[in-house]
């Protein structure tokens, strides 16, 4: 789930070795700026190297911190990727619903959420981390974590659909079922993106999937 204004970044970059940050340890980052830092730095790491290879000195070069202030700042491995996985979903919900805010309609707003859900190419960093998070096992706490992160999605999909209804726009569609059927092909889609499927070469995915849901959600009568 990223952002294709760019589902990542208002344009997620393609995962590539980044520049190295030289460390002056006489000037670490602190507070926000640090942890903000580490945690963009992460994201890169994870996308090119998995989860099996990283090491948090890796993090620590691509950020150009210490290796004990990003343990400072994470703690330990294991819980490494869910603190990422979980900033990365609040940064990126905090820049849909800044666009959500200037829309002018429930059209406009879904076709924003298909746009920050699925990923913008098949090196998203972003969505790259959900796959490496999602193969992973995960304790009672972790999948817990996880669910919150998913039913963010369904909540603010669903939200949308319920304005869409109450104006008169949309179909009385059954809005659970309607959810349960959007993510999915939404999933789906971002699955065939990721592994590189020609068809989205020359085909847009986001096109696809809007004219799916329009046409579920088109009222009776409507052409």
């Amino acid at each position: 789930m990223t952002e294709a204004v760019g589902i990542g970044t208002g344009g997620a970059a393609a995962s590539r070795p980044a520049a190295r940050v030289p460390i002056d340890r006489k000037r670490q980052p602190s507070g926000d700026e640090a942890r903000e830092r580490a945690m963009r730095a992460a994201i890169g790491v994870i996308a090119e190297k998995g989860t099996g290879a990283l090491r948090m000195s890796d993090i620590a070069a691509r950020a150009g911190m210490s290796t004990g202030h990003i343990l400072y700042h994470f703690g330990k491995k294991d819980r490494l990727l869910l603190e990422v996985l979980a900033w990365s979903q609040g940064d990126l919900w905090a820049r849909f619903q800044h666009a959500v805010d200037q829309a002018a309609s429930p059209a406009e707003k879904l076709d924003l959420f298909v746009r920050f859900y699925l990923p913008v190419h098949q090196d998203d960093d972003r969505y790259g981390l959900w796959t490496q998070v999602l193969a992973q096992r995960h304790d009672e706490a972790g999948r817990q974590i996880l669910t919150e992160l998913l039913d963010g999605w369904d909540q603010r999909l669903e939200a949308i659909v319920r304005e869409g209804q109450d104006l008169g726009q949309f179909a009385d569609v059954d809005l659970p079922e309607f959810t349960i059927r959007a993510v999915a092909m939404l999933s789906g889609l971002s699955e065939d993106v990721m592994f590189g499927r020609s068809r989205w070469q020359r085909a847009s995915p986001h096109a696809f999937a809007m004219a799916a849901l329009e046409r579920e959600l088109r009222p009776a009568g409507r052409p």
